[in-house]
């Protein structure tokens, strides 16, 4: 099959890559700055500007499936980004660009691929202590109106194209490059590990594995339409995870982050980490997926052996 993925270079495309690679597929990267990425066997990088099908819409024609992971990351490194008005217009952007220019090449294509697979984000509900499904409506947050109106709506037209589209809202990713737990390490390794802010935010999260498995599952199951939440079954406080965390590592976690020292030095950014929501991924089970990590001590011991 011809497998079309838009932000590729990240860590969720790189481990798709990395399974799809071994399956004699056809897989094509779109990269913005393609001279910078290594070429592996069966990838092949392709440039594209995200806005428009231009100088790379032929390879859509004929394409089976198309992954949308495109996206200015939230943040990066083990010090977030602060969230200024010229980055959150680049996280607007890439969203909204990345889906219209695979909508663009879509349209244009005589033979269309048969899915889609549109990565979003749980940030799209509100902040809660209440259990988020797929009904729920968007909160109001600056996060959440990205997803709802820049991100998932992007790609909404080909599904009057006829293409089946999937729509992934993934939970913070446990993985060791970057979401959550690096940062989390750093202070468990320098022993002042310890929740932040009251430490009862809600956190729903999933393995990389499992993300990975999701989405894969989710576009070969034709009884895949529409949205589902991608993160794991059971969602944990702040409180709970660096528990888990201190024990694993054998490190205490006597040592809190206060609220008012994260906001003063994050700012808006801070609201990743000190406010959350517990999200239901029954509608994902019932389709039949099953996760290889389900709690929270079991990712960590597979992602710290």
């Amino acid at each position: 099959m011809r497998i079309i993925i838009s932000g590729g270079t990240g860590v969720i495309g790189q481990a798709l890559i990395a399974q799809l690679s071994t399956e004699n597929h056809e897989i094509i990267v779109l990269s913005r700055n393609p001279a910078a990425q290594t070429s592996q066997p069966g990838v092949r990088i392709v440039g594209w500007g995200a806005k428009s099908a231009e100088g790379w819409g032929e390879w859509m024609d004929g394409a089976d499936i198309v992954i949308n992971l495109a996206g200015q990351p939230l943040s990066s490194g083990l010090i977030p980004t602060p969230w200024t008005a010229d980055y959150k217009r680049k996280i607007e952007a890439s969203r909204l660009e990345a889906g219209q220019g695979l909508v663009s090449a879509i349209s244009a294509a005589a033979h269309k691929p048969s899915v889609l697979f549109q990565i979003s984000g749980i940030d799209y509900y509100p902040y809660s202590d209440k259990v988020m499904t797929e009904d729920d409506p968007p909160g109001d947050s600056f996060l959440a109106r990205v997803v709802a109106d820049y991100w998932e709506s992007s790609t909404a037209p080909v599904e009057e194209m006829g293409v089946r589209r999937v729509v992934g809202r993934m939970g913070p990713l446990l993985n060791l490059d970057n979401g959550p737990l690096p940062s989390s390490l750093l202070q468990f390794k320098l022993f002042v590990g310890g929740r932040l802010g009251s430490g009862k935010q809600w956190m729903s999260w999933i393995h990389i594995d499992d993300a990975v498995n999701a989405i894969r599952y989710l576009v070969g199951n034709e009884a895949a339409r529409g949205v589902y939440n991608i993160a794991a079954p059971n969602p944990v406080t702040n409180a709970d995870y660096t528990a888990a965390l201190g024990s694993i590592m054998h490190r205490p976690t006597l040592i809190p982050v206060p609220e008012f020292a994260m906001r003063s030095v994050l700012g808006e950014v801070s609201d990743l980490v000190l406010k959350g929501r517990p999200v239901s991924v029954d509608k994902l089970m019932a389709l039949g997926f099953r996760f290889d990590f389900p709690t929270i001590e079991s990712a960590l011991q597979d992602l710290l052996q």
